[in-house]
Order: structure tokens, then C-alpha cells, then sequence
């Protein structure tokens, strides 16, 4: 049985840059340091970082007075910032800058007057965060059903922006819908979807030509992982999302020559390695990797916790996974 790789696969510069940042805070400050909402949405990463001392929490309110906080990687809303701030907390901010820029993408078009559209899947942080920072009224859709139903005046001055993390077909269905409704409406183009987002759909389609199943390591409430996986099954593969390769059911792998392996863009290489290595007990072989781009893209560390030698995403990947404490699944 072949075992493909897609690339580029696995943490992005913005996860990255956030566990950067909650690491360098326990280094820099010590325990305890509280975390707004999951720093990334991947329980290995969240639990190593528990096991430092890091303490994440779903409300402010759980935060002592003056105590050194970081806001997760999917950004926080005015009133998240506000409640913050009357509790004095010492805040470094670890939103991801893509997701920094589609709040000031809104919060513009906010202010010359404009009703906001988030395209993207209510109840998500990030989407909470974005509808939260814009100081207006905006509306959620997630599909061209929801455009039919918006109460907005087709007069209206209308602009929207999206999630980060969504799948691109998707999205651009939602936005032809927009359009339909209001022709002459801004927004941003497909781009503005986070391009480690992108790069790991395109190379799921491409890994999902070659093999016969597709596994997708990432967490059930990741956004950009279920995308991955949606990506597969329209392309006509059976695909499975897991947490990790103890998750891995065998019945699945029935009859199948090639099996291809993606992973969200919070999940570590090593979880990889050992989905990997439990597929090569049954009966699996040396994995291949596909052809893919490589990221090299570095995003700066906050001031309150420099970084005095940055090193490609890659590299610090490698060097955050070596440290996760995930049990064997051998």
C-alpha cells in the first residue's frame, strides 16, 4: 500500500506564530499565563502548552485582575478588547495577521457607510471576532441560501469579507450569490481566503487524483480541516478526519493500492509521522510526498515577546513538534 503526502500539509505561519507567542510568554513571564479560547484548534498543541502552564479560558471574567493574557489566532471582538482592558490585563495579542487584515478590511468598510457581510460559518471564534470588531450591524452567510434570506434593500450600499479558513468553491458560490443580489457591491477577491488555506485545498485535489482514500489529521472543530476534507470527497474520494493515527479505523483502508495523507493547518508534522508509521504496520510503505509549494512566509513575533532570530515556518515547526508530549500509537 503506496502512502502519499500532500504538500504543503500541517502548521501554518500563523499557527505557527501563536504558539510561538504563548511559548515565549512562559518563557519570558512564567506560569501562569491565560489564553483566550484555544490558542489553535488542536488538543495536542492546547495540552503540551497546559502542561507548561498555560490556562485557557472561554471568558475574561476567568481571568485574575492584571494577569498576562493572549487572545487566540482567530482574533477577538471590541468588546472581548474592552472587557480586558477595565480588568487591566497585561494582553499580547496572537491573532493570526490574516485574520488581522480581514478586521480592517470590515471595520473600513464599516465606516464609509457600508452593510457588512461575513461570509463564513456562524459560531466560529473567528467569525465572532470579525462580526465583533466592525461596530456596526453584520450578517453571517454560509451559502447562497442564506444570501436569499438577508432583509437587505437591493439599493443598499453592500460589502463583504470573509473567513479565513473556508473552502474556496464554496465561497465563490456564496459570492456569486452576493453578486446576483448586489451587482455593484465591494468586497475582496477569492485571495483574501488565507493563502495556507488555499495551498492546502489545491494540494488535497492534487493528492486526491492519485490515491484511493484520503485521511485528514485535524480536529472536529477546525474549520480549515473540515474544508480539507470536504475538498476530497468532491473529488470523489472516500476522506476521514482524525485527531491523531489512534483514531485510524483499518476497515477503511479495505481494497485501497494508495492511501494520502493531509493535515490541518494546526496540526504538528509528528502527528503525521505517526499516522505514517501506524499505516506502515498495516502494511503501508516508506511515504512519498507530493510535489507541492513550499512556505516560507515568517510572521513577526509581538514586541512583548521579540523573537531575536526568526527562522522559516518549517524549521520552527520542526523544533515546537519535537517538544509535544503525544502518546505512541505504535
Amino acid at each position: 500500500m503506496e502512502i502519499w503526502l500532500a504538500q504543503p500539509r500541517g502548521v501554518c505561519a500563523g499557527v505557527s506564530r501563536a504558539i510561538q507567542i504563548v511559548e515565549r510568554a512562559l518563557q519570558v513571564h512564567g506560569a501562569p499565563i491565560y489564553v483566550f479560547h484555544e490558542i489553535v484548534h488542536n488538543r495536542h498543541v492546547v495540552r503540551d502548552l497546559q502542561q507548561r502552564g498555560a490556562i485557557f479560558v472561554e471568558s475574561i471574567a476567568e481571568i485574575p485582575f492584571g494577569a498576562i493574557t493572549i487572545f487566540s489566532a482567530h482574533g477577538v471582538s471590541t468588546a472581548v478588547r474592552d472587557a480586558a482592558a477595565e480588568q487591566q490585563l497585561r494582553v499580547i495579542d496572537a491573532t493570526c495577521p490574516m485574520v488581522t487584515k480581514v478586521h480592517i478590511q470590515a471595520q473600513r468598510y464599516a465606516r464609509l457607510g457600508y452593510q457588512i457581510i461575513v461570509v463564513g460559518h456562524l459560531g466560529h471564534e473567528e467569525v465572532a471576532g470579525i462580526v465583533g470588531s466592525v461596530g456596526a450591524p453584520a450578517h453571517v452567510v454560509a451559502s447562497p441560501a442564506d444570501v436569499e434570506k438577508l432583509p437587505i434593500a437591493a439599493a443598499a450600499r453592500v460589502a463583504y469579507v470573509t473567513q479565513t479558513t473556508l473552502g474556496v468553491d464554496d465561497t465563490r458560490e456564496v459570492i456569486a450569490a452576493l453578486r446576483r443580489r448586489w451587482p455593484d457591491m465591494c468586497g475582496p477577491e477569492l485571495s483574501a481566503i488565507c493563502f495556507a488555506t488555499h495551498n492546502r485545498q489545491v494540494a488535497v485535489r492534487s493528492l486526491s487524483a492519485r490515491v484511493d482514500v484520503v485521511l485528514v489529521l485535524g480536529a472536529s472543530n477546525s474549520s480549515n480541516s473540515n474544508r480539507l476534507r470536504e475538498v476530497a470527497t468532491q473529488c470523489g474520494r472516500p476522506a476521514y478526519l482524525i485527531d491523531d493515527a489512534s483514531q485510524l479505523d483499518p476497515a477503511w483502508l479495505a481494497g485501497c493500492a494508495r492511501v494520502g495523507i493531509t493535515a490541518g493547518a494546526s496540526v504538528p508534522e509528528l502527528l503525521v509521522r505517526q499516522l505514517c508509521e501506524r499505516l506502515q504496520i498495516l502494511g503501508g510503505s516508506e511515504a512519498c510526498e507530493m510535489d507541492g509549494p513550499i512556505e516560507n512566509v515568517v510572521f513577526r513575533l509581538p514586541e512583548i515577546v521579540p523573537d531575536p532570530a526568526p527562522v522559516p515556518v518549517g524549521q520552527r515547526t520542526e523544533r515546537l513538534v519535537s517538544r509535544l508530549q503525544v502518546h505512541s500509537v505504535a
